[in-house]
């Protein structure tokens, strides 16, 4: 039995190697690609469940190639951990904010990387089989669980896959305060080993989508030293 398809992106054909082996084992179906090109068409292709994405690619980088994945219909669904040689905040921030899922840094250990993909297929598989309410309103703005869409005012804000779960979260749980840990277990599935700006970095984005004047949010109430409450 296959626990899910995972395509693997690393223009280093060892680390393939390494991490085909040990998912195989762990009864994952696993297709690879060496270039951000070949990324992409495999993704259309093969339609997996989850990308393991290296940030530095030839032909098209990590990056672009998360952003055209995310922003394709055919794709937008799709999991994605950034595996980066480089350990940067601002390029974890960087693939967070262009919809990853999570990311991993090289070295790293393969134990981790599973765990990892584990939690975010959970994560997700959790969310598609959860029965929420259909319509959320918030003041101007409607939340459609059934098209997984938000409108404001009528109009339609493009937000991504974890903002949009975000922004539900809050939503239903208007007037509680939720802490940041809370938010990054129910979001990303798993204790992000006290990453709390991943959850910071995505309401800043949130407001930007859904705030008339995001310095003086009308929505999102920050609770200092705790974490976020819808108004």
């Amino acid at each position: 039995m296959s626990y899910g398809k995972v395509l693997v992106v690393d223009d280093e054909e060892h680390i393939i190697e390494l991490v085909k082996f040990n998912l195989e084992n762990n009864g994952y179906e696993v297709i690879s690609a060496l270039d951000g090109k070949e990324a992409i068409t495999k993704a259309k292709q093969e339609n997996p469940d989850l990308i393991v994405l290296d940030l530095m690619l030839p032909i098209m980088d990590g990056v672009e190639v998360c952003k055209k994945i995310k922003n394709d219909k055919e794709t937008e669904n799709i999991s994605i951990i950034m595996l980066t040689a480089k350990n940067d905040e601002a390029d974890k921030i960087v693939g967070l904010e262009i919809g990853a899922d999570d990311y991993i840094t090289k070295p790293f250990s393969v134990r981790e990387l599973i765990a990892r993909i584990k939690a975010v297929l959970r994560r997700n598989n959790d969310g598609r089989t959860k029965e929420v309410e259909n319509i959320i309103k918030i003041g101007d703005i409607t939340i459609s669980n059934e098209k997984h869409e938000v409108t404001k005012r009528g109009e339609k804000l493009e937000l991504t896959l974890k903002e949009f779960e975000l922004l539900r979260m809050l939503a239903k749980n208007r007037g509680k305060v939720l802490s940041r840990n809370f938010l990054l277990d129910e979001i990303w599935g798993y204790d992000y080993f006290g990453e709390t700006r991943t959850v910071d970095v995505h309401i800043r984005h949130l407001r930007k989508k859904i705030e008339d004047d995001d310095k003086n949010p009308r929505y999102i109430e920050t609770i200092r030293g705790i974490g976020y409450k819808m108004k």
